[in-house]
């Protein structure tokens, strides 16, 4: 089976830099069957559990990162952020004493932030303002958030200055300030259980011809768009083979805090368990394949012992061609699962 041949459209839950760097893969796998007469053939839903308000503008990292990666203005070294950004705004704040300090908006950056809180005060609502913003970036894809309504992810930590010896932090300011460098006790998803998807979300699942779920993290990426009401359901429902990608290897996250969250909620770090928390779709999971990569081939029984089929391939993003590699090995188990 070649490139993407097997399958027409394609849908992508997908978190933020580890997200985006498999759907540049999966673009270049595709090559010009990314777009089809009705336009692109590859809808992504993506997390928006990582938002956040910061001085008085509405932030989506996880959508500007594949929004900028898939435009062309992505900062490549980073992985998040614009390239050739400059700081002035921030350095501006920071000299007015104004918090947060930790969290800076580039100044090319700021312009995305300024229009998009611009159309959501004028009452557009979040899916709407993306499309008009990707009318500028044309990543390609059809670019969706998993809900218009406001979810933000806080991670609970110990403070010793707390009558209950802990506190809850927004996920920005875990990873942002604290670097993920001290235990996760808990990941409250706030706002996610009177969510409702964003128009478009439903059907993207339910009418695909294959489901991916990239390398993103488990629990506050596609652990996030799971958790939106009728999403779940909808992955378990559809006829699209599901099949995702460790985003663990050997033991370890690749990129991120997935290690420190997936401890906080009692589960093992590695590649079989990450997929027996998803589960296997034919006992009310969401897996119909799973890849896991070369360094854990000693874990595809125990997948497929849990029901899931499963492959060792490189799973690690290297360039795009090694990307696209990957790509083509999930939508060849997606052939395989479908028969």
């Amino acid at each position: 089976m070649h490139r993407g041949d097997a399958f027409r459209t394609f849908t992508v839950l997908s978190g933020g830099v580890g997200g985006a760097r498999f759907l540049q893969g999966l673009l270049h796998l595709l090559g010009p069957a990314a777009r089809t007469e009705e336009g692109p053939a590859v809808t992504v839903v993506a997390n928006t559990g990582d938002d956040l308000w910061l001085h008085g503008l509405k932030v989506c990292p996880d959508l500007d990162t594949v929004m900028y990666t898939l435009g062309g203005g992505i900062d490549e070294e980073r992985g998040w952020g614009r390239t050739g950004e400059t700081w002035q705004a921030k350095e501006e704040l920071a000299a007015y004493g104004v918090e947060p300090t930790w969290f800076g908006l580039g100044d090319r950056d700021l312009a995305t932030h300024l229009v998009r809180t611009q159309m959501l005060d004028a009452g557009y609502p979040l899916s709407a303002v993306t499309t008009a913003l990707c009318e500028r970036w044309r990543p390609g894809v059809r670019l969706l958030p998993m809900s218009d309504d406001r979810v933000e992810t806080h991670i609970v930590v110990d403070d010793a200055a707390e009558p209950s010896g802990r506190r809850a932090i927004h996920f920005q300011e875990y990873w942002v300030r604290l670097h993920a460098q001290v235990p996760a006790r808990a990941v409250v998803p706030v706002g996610l259980d009177a969510s409702r998807p964003a128009p478009g979300v439903l059907e993207a699942v339910r009418d695909a011809d294959v489901v991916l779920l990239p390398p993103s993290n488990p629990i506050v990426s596609i652990g996030t768009i799971v958790g939106v009401p009728g999403v779940r359901d909808a992955l378990r429902a559809t006829t699209a083979p599901v099949v995702g990608l460790s985003p663990v290897v050997a033991g370890s996250h690749v990129r991120g805090m997935a290690a420190q969250l997936l401890t906080a909620l009692g589960i093992e770090v590695g590649a079989a368990a990450v997929a027996e928390h998803y589960g296997a779709r034919s006992s009310g999971g969401l897996l119909d394949g799973w890849l896991v990569d070369e360094a854990d081939a000693d874990q595809v029984q125990r997948v497929r012992d849990a029901g899931i089929p499963c492959r060792a391939v490189p799973l690690m993003m290297t360039d795009p061609g090694a990307t696209a590699a990957m790509a083509q090995a999930a939508l060849d188990l997606a052939a395989e699962v479908r028969g």
